[in-house]
């Protein structure tokens, strides 16, 4: 008797969960026409396919630019010239706090019947670089890109989100779990996570639900990083840093991230997927992974085992080479 326990107690934690996906499944989704939403990052990436996603869908579009006369909000710019109105294009930068206020007055003056759904914060900037690498300013640009722009943009927009009891995005990362040569931008993935964590608890008693989209390795897609240089990076380290490491230590690891990089996937479209799903459907997931396989047993090893067994998985991908 006692040895069914363990199963018995599974069946019962998976029961509930199988009934949710098969009533999110059965339920009616969001009905787009007449409902705004507000997108960061546009200019390519994700934000850029959400964009044009949700245009098609039949969503009043607010999509953020950081450069409004750039190639890729030239292009939104096209595609909603078939349908004006409903596809808007606007520059903000979320660092600017004057960009944000000016965002939600476009926002209140094209407002559709249906009021303001959503906002997506995916607008975010990514670098390699071990700790020491990297400079003061460097960390507070990311800080302030990634994070902060982040609750700038949630915290101008919130007002109008607990009025009509719309839907929060971000996007994280699976790096929030864990960081191989990227520290600075995993460190931001994971203050996101927790910003999101105490904000969703706190937003249920206004009917606005927080979700968190946590791509795996979709660099092809985004072009959030670009291949990084051993040469630039030793050309910028310190006379310090430089006295540390070695300029086969940079090119190996310059070596083992570009390998990453290229292995991305082209598959943009996955992640958008998950977007939309937070955003139309009736009972949205509180976090969207969309990773391969092996990414996802590293989230998992992160997540269950002591830290010196991830320490030791990590350790071993990393550099083989010695410093002087």
């Amino acid at each position: 008797m006692w040895a069914a326990a363990p199963l018995l107690l599974l069946l019962l934690f998976l029961l509930p969960l199988a009934l949710a996906r098969r009533w999110r499944r059965g339920a009616a989704r969001l009905e787009p026409a007449g409902r705004a939403v507000l997108i960061t990052g546009c200019d390519s990436g994700f934000g850029h396919l959400l964009a044009l996603r949700l245009h098609r869908l039949g969503f009043t579009v607010f999509a953020g630019c950081l450069c409004p006369g750039g190639d890729g909000a030239r292009r939104l710019q096209r595609e909603a010239a078939a349908e004006p109105g409903r596809l808007r294009v606007l520059r903000l930068d979320v660092t600017r706090a004057r960009d944000v206020r000016e965002a939600k007055e476009m926002v209140l003056s094209h407002l559709p019947e249906r009021g303001f759904w959503g906002l997506v914060n995916n607008a975010g900037i990514s670098t390699f670089g071990e700790t020491g690498w990297l400079s003061m300013e460097t960390y507070e640009k990311f800080a302030d890109v990634n994070l902060l722009g982040s609750i700038r943009t949630t915290l101008e927009f919130l007002p109008l989100l607990r009025k009509y009891k719309g839907r929060i995005v971000f996007m994280s990362s699976i790096i929030a779990y864990f960081t191989l040569g990227n520290g600075i931008y995993s460190m931001t993935k994971a203050a996101i996570e927790k910003f999101c964590d105490a904000l969703r608890l706190e937003m249920k008693k206004f009917g606005v639900q927080v979700c968190i989209i946590q791509p795996g390795n979709y660099a092809r897609s985004t072009r959030i990083q670009p291949p990084v240089s051993a040469e630039e990076i030793w050309s910028e380290l310190s006379e310090e840093e430089k006295a540390v490491y070695n300029k086969e230590y940079v090119q190996e690891r310059a070596n083992f991230f570009n390998s990453i990089l290229s292995e991305g996937s082209t598959n943009g479209h996955e992640v958008v997927d998950a977007m939309v799903d937070a955003l139309t459907s009736p009972a949205p997931k509180a976090r969207y992974m969309v990773a391969k396989l092996k990414e996802k047993a590293l989230v998992f090893v992160c997540a269950l085992f002591p830290t010196v067994v991830m320490d030791s998985v990590l350790s071993y991908a990393l550099s083989k080479v010695k410093l002087a």
